[in-house]
């Protein structure tokens, strides 16, 4: 029997979710977005970003991940992160770093920022958005009236917050650098982007909401404008969206989370062998199917969790656990905690 009633909320319900896996993961990772600084620059100039668990205490308290990205509304720059080749940014392009990495950006490559000890981030983070900053001659000061018109060089910067746990196969399956130039960027995009520089310089009313939207908005047509980049046979999560066989199998278990499926069935519904599902799987994905499906499981039932006051019961009955007990088991080998108490850490 389904208690689909006992738990339904304003949230879309699982069995409406749409057949995208990428529209999916989106929905369940509970994107945050907001623009907060919007930096002058003048003459010599580099500023650094610290890395995802040091920019999530001091921006967004509780966020599992939180990545950043530039716009270069004025003048020319350069970013880069260790391990990757610098990036030279030109007007209108946007460099964004989905992992969290800690990254430069500089008006010349090699260029670092001066040791910066100040709690500037975390004293200012509830300041009304964006947060006008200058850097002029080496010297850093939040809250300077801005954009400057006189400034060389003017980035906006934002920053969106997302779940990683129980399950989030997008954000490793993203390169650790994406440089997205001016003139690819989509229209709606652009647009967007011009809304959101336009409300950073006036501070309408609502424009906090509209600044928020505006990350979002980056980060997920980045996701997608990198997924139709692949090259066919692509590795990665990403890469499996795109594989017929694979991505059809991954698309079956998000339409369907709560059936009782097994490699054989999925292989009959794609078109493969048991055995050849599985290599393939694995291959793209780096893991099995059965072990993919607990995980979106897993993912699904904590958004349950998080949202409603579902028993456990009803929770594991709704993402295919005939028991109670067999959720919480597997509940508790990917996240680390019981559901129970996993959820009145999450809820306070």
């Amino acid at each position: 029997m389904r208690l689909r009633g006992l738990i339904e909320t304003p949230s879309t319900p699982i069995c409406a979710m749409s057949h995208d896996p990428l529209s999916d993961v989106l929905r369940s990772v509970r994107l945050r977005g907001a623009v907060f600084y919007y930096v002058n620059f003048d003459g010599d100039w580099a500023a650094e970003t610290p890395p995802s668990p040091l920019l999530a205490s001091a921006l967004m308290p509780g966020a599992d991940h939180v990545l950043a990205y530039h716009l270069m509304a004025r003048g020319e720059g350069w970013a880069a992160t260790d391990g990757e080749a610098p990036v030279r940014l030109a007007p209108g392009d946007i460099v964004m770093f989905p992992q969290g990495d800690g990254h430069v950006i500089s008006s010349a490559p090699g260029l670092r920022a001066k040791e910066d000890h100040s709690d500037w981030r975390f004293t200012t983070r509830n300041d009304p958005k964006p947060i006008t900053v200058a850097y002029h001659n080496g010297v850093l000061r939040p809250g300077s009236p801005g954009p400057a018109d006189e400034a060389g060089s003017v980035v906006v910067c934002g920053f969106v917050a997302c779940d990683t746990k129980p399950f989030n196969p997008l954000i490793s399956a993203l390169p650790r650098l994406m440089h997205l130039r001016a003139g690819h960027l989509g229209p709606w995009t652009a647009q967007v982007l011009d809304q959101a520089v336009a409300e950073s310089r006036e501070r309408r009313a609502g424009s906090a909401a509209v600044l928020e939207r505006a990350s979002e908005f980056v980060f997920v047509d980045a996701a997608r404008r990198y997924l139709d980049s692949l090259a066919p046979g692509s590795t990665g999560w990403l890469g499996a969206l795109r594989d017929r066989h694979v991505g059809r199998a991954i698309s079956l278990m998000h339409e369907r989370p709560a059936d009782p499926w097994t490699v054989d069935e999925l292989g009959r519904q794609v078109g493969l062998s048991r055995s050849a599902l599985h290599e393939r799987f694995v291959e793209l994905t780096g893991q099995a199917p059965m072990q993919y499906l607990t995980h979106w499981r897993m993912q699904l039932g904590a958004g349950l969790l998080r949202r409603g006051r579902a028993k456990v019961a009803a929770v594991a009955q709704e993402v295919g656990y005939d028991s109670e007990a067999a959720f919480s088991r597997a509940f508790k080998r990917l996240v680390g905690q019981p559901p129970a108490s996993w959820r009145r850490a999450q809820t306070g």
